[in-house]
C-alpha cells in the first residue's frame, strides 16, 4: 500500500509517497514546489490572492504527482504560514475547490505531537524520555514524553523566519542591539517551556527542521549525501559559535558557508539563536539531528492508529489561529 502526503510550509510544498506495509514509511517518491508564502505574508496577514492560486497549483501538481505513483488522495495539511492567516478558511476552500484535496491545518500542538512520534520512531526506546524541538519558519514546537506519544507540548511562535521579518528588517548584517532584543524575546517565550524540560531530565535530545539540519552541517555534522543513517550530532557551543559567525555576515554571504542554502540564509543566524536558547535554558549540550519529522509522523499514526484519526482531527479540532506569543503549554494525553 502506498500513501502520499503533502506538506505546506513556510517556503515550500513538499510531498513524500511512502509504501507503508510492515509498519515503516518506507519513501518511494518526493517532490517539493518553492513558493516562499512567508515573504509574501505579512505576521498575522492574509495570504494574497496571487499566492493563494501559486498555492492551489502547487498542491494540485503534487496530487497528481502521488496518484502517478500510485498513492491515493494525499493527506494534505499546512503549518504556521496558513494556519495564523486571518484568511484560512477561504485559502483552504479554494485549494479543496482547484484540486480537489481536502488541504487542513493543524494545530501547533498537533504537529508537536506528531513530530514526537516520527522522533521515538527513529530513535527508539533505548533514548529513553525524550525531548524534541522542530524550528519551523512561523513556530517552534517543543515535546517531551516517555512513551509513544508526548507527555507535554507547546506550540511557541518562534519561527526562524516569522523572527527574522520581525527583527532584522534594516541594516545587513543586523546590529548587536537588534540581536539582543531578539535573544531576549526567545528567552521570555521558552522560560516556561525549558523550566519543565529541565525539571523533566531528558535522557535524549532531538532536533528537526531543514533549519537545524542546514546549522548542523555548518557545525560540522555529515553532509546529505552520507544518507540518513550516519549519526549527526550537534552541541551547543559548536552552535554558539555558528551564531556568532552568523551575526557577522549578511544574508548572501552566509549561503556560502557550508550547509547553508541561499533560500534559508537570511533566517539562519534567527534559527541559530532559537536553537542555541533553547539548548541553554534547558541545560541541554547535545541534540541528535533527527531525518523524520512531521510528515513521517503523520504516515506513522496513519499505519498505526488508522484513517481514522485523521478524519476526526480535522473535523473537530479548533483551527482558530493563535495570538502572537506563546501558545500556552498543552497537556497531551500519551497514547500506548
Amino acid at each position: 500500500m502506498r500513501m502520499g502526503v503533502v506538506d505546506v510550509g513556510s517556503n515550500t510544498v513538499r510531498l513524500v509517497v511512502a509504501d507503508v506495509e510492515g509498519g515503516v514509511p518506507l519513501p518511494v517518491h518526493t517532490a517539493k514546489w518553492k513558493l516562499r508564502l512567508s515573504e509574501c505574508v505579512e505576521p498575522g496577514g492574509p495570504v494574497p490572492r496571487e499566492a493563494v492560486g501559486r498555492l492551489a497549483e502547487a498542491v494540485g501538481a503534487a496530487g497528481v504527482k502521488a496518484q502517478q505513483w500510485g498513492a491515493a488522495g494525499p493527506l494534505a495539511f499546512a503549518t504556521a504560514v496558513v494556519r495564523h492567516a486571518p484568511n484560512r478558511a477561504q485559502v483552504l476552500r479554494a485549494v479543496r475547490t482547484e484540486t480537489g484535496i481536502e488541504l487542513c491545518t493543524l494545530p501547533g500542538e498537533v504537529e508537536a505531537e506528531l513530530t514526537f512520534l516520527a522522533a521515538r520512531r527513529w530513535m527508539g526506546w533505548q533514548s529513553g524520555p525524550l525531548a524534541l524541538f522542530d524550528i519551523g519558519g512561523g513556530s517552534l514546537e517543543v515535546a517531551f514524553g516517555r512513551g509513544r506519544l508526548p507527555d507535554f507540548v507547546a506550540s511557541l511562535s518562534l519561527g526562524a523566519n516569522r523572527l527574522t521579518r520581525e527583527f532584522f528588517d534594516g541594516p545587513d548584517p543586523p546590529t548587536p542591539a537588534q540581536l539582543k532584543a531578539l535573544r531576549r524575546t526567545v528567552r521570555h517565550q521558552l522560560r516556561d517551556v525549558a523550566a519543565r524540560i529541565r525539571w523533566e531530565g531528558p535522557r535524549t535530545a532531538v532536533a528537526t527542521s531543514r533549519t537545524i539540519q542546514q546549522l548542523a552541517r555548518l557545525c560540522g555534522a555529515a553532509p546529505g549525501r552520507d544518507g540518513p543513517f550516519t549519526q549527526r550530532v550537534l552541541h551547543r557551543r559548536d552552535l554558539r559559535s555558528a551564531r556568532d559567525l552568523l551575526a557577522g555576515l549578511p544574508a548572501a554571504e552566509r549561503a556560502d558557508l557550508p550547509g547553508i542554502s541561499a533560500p534559508r540564509a537570511a533566517q539562519s543566524l534567527a534559527g541559530a539563536v532559537i536553537g542555541h536558547t533553547a539548548m541553554k535554558l534547558t541545560g541541554l549540550t547535545t541534540a541528535t539531528i533527527c531525518p523524520w519529522a512531521i510528515r513521517e509522523g503523520v504516515l506513522l499514526r496513519h499505519i498505526e492508529d488508522g484513517a481514522a484519526w485523521w478524519t476526526d482531527l480535522t473535523q473537530h479540532t479548533d483551527h482558530t489561529p493563535a495570538p502572537p506569543g506563546a501558545t500556552p503549554l498543552h497537556i497531551a494525553t500519551p497514547t500506548t
